[in-house]
């Protein structure tokens, strides 16, 4: 197969020959327009290449996997996949709807699913997604016109979500033809892509022939377009002059004073995102680091006033949670020890660990400075002097991936995924440069959850797992997210429970 990746800079000379255009679309339902502000610009619109949170909203528009994720729920169902069978643990059987086109008018065929995923199964093929779908998925062969045969390389629970949200189905010989990035987005979603202008905006159609009995069929808007405005303030002035039609990701101050003003209004929601610190348990970033100690990292955990940080900071929906894991995820039940704000017994800690007038060290972040702030605030009240070292996003993971920060302060978002394997799996398995427990035995509970699809065995390791991270205090977690959104009254949006928002569901108020 020759490999041909799609074409990020034919994308780029495209957009600097419709530079001229006007810049600004009809906004609102006068014509059927929905105008949507992204603060970040896609390089491409095939989520295949893209890991970028915009990538995921618009690939639920104009793309469809097997299955997806129920907003409701948070399931996981059948998609383009009309029904699956688990034949063993290892072999799943999935067949096809027999009434799904893709944009060009084809019907989607066994043989384009065998094509997808022998794609990603390519490591030439350099896909976002690739090393994980290889890392647990053999082969796949077409038993039918409309049925496949997916042969794991061991018991995988994720696999539905992996087809879900990181594997939009392309047609046979996308990427092997001669034109390679030159051909639009040929996909199966309710909206087909009619223009990409790379750092400007993308345009997008409602699909007619999208199928009907689809879970996400009957889009009700036309029209829609994203206008790349990194700018918050320029953001605001759009939305009240009618430039666009909903801003999303809001910070709370700023849906605070803007949801005030007239022609404006607000939505919160709820997200599976998470907010904690990591200790360096395991003295990675130094062998005599205070963090190796048992009671340092529980006067840690009591120090903070996680529940004043979620309602005065965060706010929204968000509130203080005692474990490694979204309380919304499967597998988040533990009865583990909780660490209630208690800066007294904080104290008490130190001393007994041999800290009695603190200690310095750093504490990283490159995300919400207030909330680091607060933290830093909590954790000088019990006498240790720290040194917020706040950095952006880059120099952040160079250091956390080389294990060099004594403590840091992050949140991870877990891909909107509503199961522990997305958060506590992701950090504490061993070879997760995010895993500062330097705990084997934990490792192994975590891996053996991911290896079985029985769920009652999965929820008995989890709890196993998260019981022993609290045990030992490796984290401190904070708070879930909440999910803030500006809009025009005229626009209706349903607000999913993973704080990823379905825009075809969007529809205009009568």
């Amino acid at each position: 197969m020759t490999i041909r990746y799609p074409v990020r800079v034919r994308a780029f000379l495209v957009g600097m020959m419709v530079s001229l255009l006007p810049l600004s679309a009809g906004a609102g339902p006068s014509d059927d327009t929905l105008v949507v502000a992204f603060s970040k610009a896609l390089t491409t619109v095939d989520r295949l290449y893209s890991i970028q949170r915009e990538g995921l909203i618009l690939s639920r528009l104009t793309d469809d996997g097997l299955f997806f994720v129920d907003p409701d729920t948070l399931e996981f169902e059948p998609l383009a996949a009309a029904s699956y069978t688990w034949v063993s643990d290892t072999r799943l059987d999935i067949t096809l709807r027999d009434n799904v086109r893709f944009h060009d008018g084809s019907r989607l065929s066994a043989d384009d699913v065998v094509y997808t995923f022998r794609w990603v199964l390519n490591k030439d093929s350099d896909t976002s997604r690739g090393a994980v779908i290889r890392g647990w998925l053999d082969s796949v062969e077409k038993l039918g016109p409309l049925k496949v045969r997916f042969n794991l390389k061991m018991p995988y629970p994720m696999a539905l979500r992996d087809m879900a949200i990181s594997i939009p189905l392309r047609k046979s010989g996308t990427y092997d033809d001669p034109r390679g990035g030159d051909q639009p987005l040929n996909g199966i979603g309710p909206y087909r892509v009619t223009q990409f202008d790379v750092g400007r905006r993308i345009v997008l159609e409602r699909f007619e022939d999208y199928y009907p009995d689809s879970p996400k069929a009957g889009a009700r808007i036309k029209n829609m377009v994203f206008r790349v405005i990194p700018d918050e303030g320029t953001q605001q002035a759009e939305l009240l002059s009618g430039g666009i039609d909903l801003m999303m990701d809001v910070p709370p101050d700023v849906a605070d004073n803007v949801s005030a003003l007239p022609g404006v209004e607000r939505l919160e929601g709820n997200d599976i995102r998470i907010g904690y610190l990591t200790l360096d348990a395991a003295g990675y970033s130094s062998p005599d680091s205070p963090m190796t100690h048992l009671k340092v990292r529980q006067a840690i955990n009591h120090a903070i006033n996680r529940e004043a940080i979620s309602r005065y900071l965060v706010r929204g929906s968000a509130q203080a949670i005692p474990y490694a894991c979204h309380p919304r995820q499967f597998g988040c039940q533990a009865d583990g020890p909780r660490y209630p704000y208690d800066p007294e017994k904080a104290r008490r800690l130190l001393a007994e660990a041999g800290y009695p007038k603190g200690f310095s060290f750093k504490l990283w972040a490159y995300r919400e400075k207030i909330i680091a702030e607060a933290i830093v605030s909590d954790l000088k009240a019990v006498g240790l002097d720290v040194d917020l070292r706040y950095v952006k996003l880059n120099v952040f993971s160079k250091m956390r991936n080389d294990h060099r920060m004594g403590a840091f302060f992050a949140s991870y978002g877990s891909g909107g995924t509503a199961d522990a394997s997305a958060s506590t799996g992701v950090h504490f398995t061993a070879n997760s440069n995010r895993n500062y427990s330097g705990d084997e035995a934990l490792s192994k509970t975590v891996l053996a959850a991911e290896r079985t699809i029985d769920p009652d065995e999965r929820r008995r390791l989890y709890r196993e797992a998260l019981n022993r991270i609290a045990e030992q205090a490796y984290w401190v977690p904070l708070f879930s997210y909440s999910q803030n959104y500006l809009l025009t009254p005229a626009l209706s949006l349903p607000v999913s429970e993973d704080g990823v928002p379905r825009l075809w569901q969007a529809a205009w108020r009568q």
